[in-house]
């Protein structure tokens, strides 16, 4: 057992805004804790004010924080802005960790491959001494049959309190958001079985409305929020009225340059046959399928991602640089986001008078973070190029306020993240997100489909009422695909 904390290194630096200390009153006495507080709110200041609170209060001995392995670095930095502590990092090294888990320390910080691959060592560690877990970027044990979230599932009763923390609860799919409260309260609310939790939550594929299937979906989803909610923390930036600047969205339609649409329209005719002949295809859970059709978002991008051949200037990159130009004359730093590594190195390529910082996948952690650090510090670094599941959590990057979607894959988790890189707390301008569609491609079908998720989040989470659903959604998107996989016969529904 540690000491009692000393107060002092207990006091935290900076007063939280209202909305943040309330949080952390309401989830103070609470066993476990869904915070569900919309992205840019600030929940790494709260989780740190709710784990000294419980420091002091006598609760715990120590909080363990999990997060992204991308993200370790950044909750230092938080850590040191916010409070005295200093975090014990928790990596993959055995004999580095025997010797931080024999360390005192008020905190903890790993990523949620060592809780995997260090599993019983935690599991000792948490019998030891009385345990917070905090676990950052919650939406990455949402299916629950990952090696992470199986191994903290295992873990989840060994802990004295616990937080689940992400401004996603719905990442993806409605159904995303049961592994994380099952890892606080195994099952209570929304029940022990995965299956039978998803069976009734998948969104429909089908113009039915009004059906069995649809209303029982919506049914649903509806009562979630109200099966959680004496558990769950959730604020909006207008239900907590913060005033931010304005975020304006804006959806920019450009024609595909003569080579690339043929490109695309030989793309689009080899997987019309594939797929209009499967009347019993669920197109949003069909994932060999979804790989498919993302070849159609590579060619609507940039056909050289699928053909080195192409050698003519994509439609998207020609409006990219007019967008680019034009800006410099008006704002500060840009964003361009993409889902392909190889847009990421192109792009970089093509603007090199911004001096352009990258972020994708394929670059070590550590070049990573030193490319986010020169975008956020380097005056001269004006453009950073990114992935998404690259840099799209965790990040506070509102030295710029302008950002450019090149390309958007079928996940809302990763448009919704990425776009509140810019729009959140220590934003000062206001914000312009451009979106960039290849106008009769898969890109329509992209947006109607992120929206239709976007709207089933929002109920789920309470954000938006039964009725106000109903009069907004629509479950074309089969009808849609179909159409624009084959405009000719675009007239008969593919399920």
């Amino acid at each position: 057992m540690l000491r009692p904390p000393d107060p002092t290194t207990l006091d935290v630096k900076h007063s939280p805004f209202p909305y943040q200390a309330a949080a952390t009153r309401a989830a103070r006495d609470l066993p476990h804790v869904a915070l569900f507080h919309e992205q840019g709110l600030g929940k790494t200041k709260i989780a740190l004010d709710l784990a000294i609170g419980w420091l002091l209060d006598g609760a715990i001995d120590s909080a363990l924080v999990v997060t992204k392995k991308s993200l370790v670095e950044n909750w230092t930095r938080e850590t040191e802005a916010h409070t005295h502590l200093r975090p014990t990092i928790l990596g993959q090294d055995r004999g580095s960790n025997f010797f931080a888990f024999n360390r005192p320390s008020r905190l903890y910080v790993t990523h949620y491959e060592v809780v995997h691959s260090q599993k019983g060592r935690l599991a000792l560690f948490a019998k030891s001494r009385r345990l917070a877990v905090i676990l950052d970027e919650a939406q990455r044990i949402k299916n629950p049959d990952t090696l992470a979230a199986k191994a903290l599932h295992d873990l989840g009763p060994l802990f004295q309190r616990r937080v689940v923390m992400t401004g996603t609860p719905v990442a993806n799919r409605p159904y995303d958001i049961w592994s994380l409260i099952y890892f606080l309260d195994r099952g209570a609310s929304l029940g022990r079985s995965f299956p039978a939790f998803k069976a009734t939550t998948e969104l429909p594929s089908r113009n039915h409305r009004g059906d069995a299937r649809t209303r029982e979906f919506e049914k649903t989803l509806s009562e979630i929020s109200a099966k959680i909610r004496p558990f769950t923390v959730r604020e909006t930036k207008a239900s907590a009225m913060l005033h931010l600047p304005e975020k304006d969205i804006r959806y920019t339609r450009v024609d595909l340059e003569p080579a690339q649409a043929e490109l695309y329209a030989a793309y689009r005719t080899e997987l019309a046959a594939e797929v209009l002949r499967d009347d019993g295809l669920e197109l949003d859970n069909a994932e060999p399928i979804l790989k498919r059709l993302l070849r159609l978002v590579q060619v609507a991008s940039n056909p050289r991602l699928v053909d080195r051949a192409y050698a003519a200037k994509p439609s998207k990159l020609s409006r990219l640089e007019d967008l680019l130009q034009a800006r410099e004359r008006t704002g500060p730093k840009a964003i361009v986001w993409t889902n392909f590594t190889g847009n990421v190195e192109s792009v970089a390529q093509r603007f090199p008078e911004h001096e352009p910082a990258q972020v994708h996948g394929k670059l070590p952690m550590t070049e990573r973070n030193r490319n986010v650090r020169r975008f956020l510090d380097d005056p001269r670094c004006t453009l950073l190029v990114a992935t998404p599941g690259a840099a799209k959590e965790g990040l506070t990057l509102t030295v710029a306020d302008y950002a450019v979607f090149l390309d958007r894959s079928f996940s809302l988790d990763d448009y919704l993240q990425a776009q509140d890189r810019i729009h959140r707390i220590s934003q000062t301008r206001p914000c312009l997100i451009e979106v960039l569609i290849a106008a009769g491609s898969i890109d329509e079908w992209v947006d109607e489909l992120l929206e239709a998720k976007h709207l089933a989040a929002a109920l789920a989470q309470a954000d938006l009422s039964l009725a106000d659903y109903r009069k907004r959604i629509s479950y074309d998107f089969s009808e849609t695909l179909r159409k624009i996989l084959n405009p000719q016969k675009g007239q008969q529904c593919l399920n």
